[in-house]
């Protein structure tokens, strides 16, 4: 999703918050979602969300996925509306993993909001942690130039022919190139989280090229 769709998903939230009811089916259902049953106070207490916009985005949660939680292809489906131009299935997946944070193959209410408070309403550091995660595909810890190619592929895949002027195939490799170098302070062939969050509050440039916030929805 592109900055102003972020913003435009942050809007819908606010003026849903302002304009609807409180709902106490909303709140009953909320209670019993999976895996958490402190439910609506306890989301409340853990995001940046209110009472009121919890509702909202359950309902839309619900709608999509009555069952309370999402599986892959499911998330996948979903996330393929948006970018109709391009192949958003490489980053869906990874997306999907970022969310999925305890990794048990599904999606959560929780596991949503949780990322959404973060990517909305965090902090700059808060993004960047989450962004790294995200880079970071098989969850050691560390970001490789392999893993960094593979989401800036991805990110070209699902732009599509909203890329302007048209990418030449090697664009993400060169990119990348750039970044890492860049990144890898001490150059061991891998970029820590400290490396990662320190370059990029450093460089603007980076921030806004690797779509690190503009694509992340």
């Amino acid at each position: 999703m592109d900055a102003k769709r972020v913003e435009s998903v942050s809007a819908r939230v606010d003026a849903a918050a302002v304009s609807s009811p409180d709902s106490v089916e909303d709140e009953l259902e909320l209670s019993a979602v999976r895996h958490r049953p402190e439910g609506l106070e306890q989301l409340e207490a853990q995001t940046r969300f209110s009472r009121k916009e919890l509702q909202i985005l359950y309902r839309g949660f619900k709608n999509e996925c009555p069952s309370g939680v999402v599986n892959e292809e499911t998330f996948k489906d979903i996330y393929a509306q948006f970018f109709p131009q391009g192949d958003a299935s490489t980053y869906a997946h990874f997306l999907f993993n970022a969310f999925d944070t305890d990794h048990n193959g599904s999606v959560s209410f929780e596991d949503f909001v949780m990322g959404l408070s973060i990517l909305l309403r965090g902090t700059i550091q808060e993004k960047l942690n989450w962004a790294f995660n995200l880079y970071d595909i098989n969850k050691d810890g560390y970001i490789t130039k392999e893993e960094m190619l593979d989401i800036m592929k991805a990110i070209y895949d699902m732009m599509g022919k909203c890329t302007y002027p048209v990418l030449r195939e090697e664009t993400p490799r060169q990119h990348v190139e750039v970044f890492f170098q860049k990144m890898d302070k001490n150059k061991d062939g891998v970029v820590t989280i400290d490396e990662f969050i320190d370059c990029c509050q450093n460089d603007e440039n980076i921030m806004r090229s690797m779509h690190l916030f503009e694509n992340v929805l």
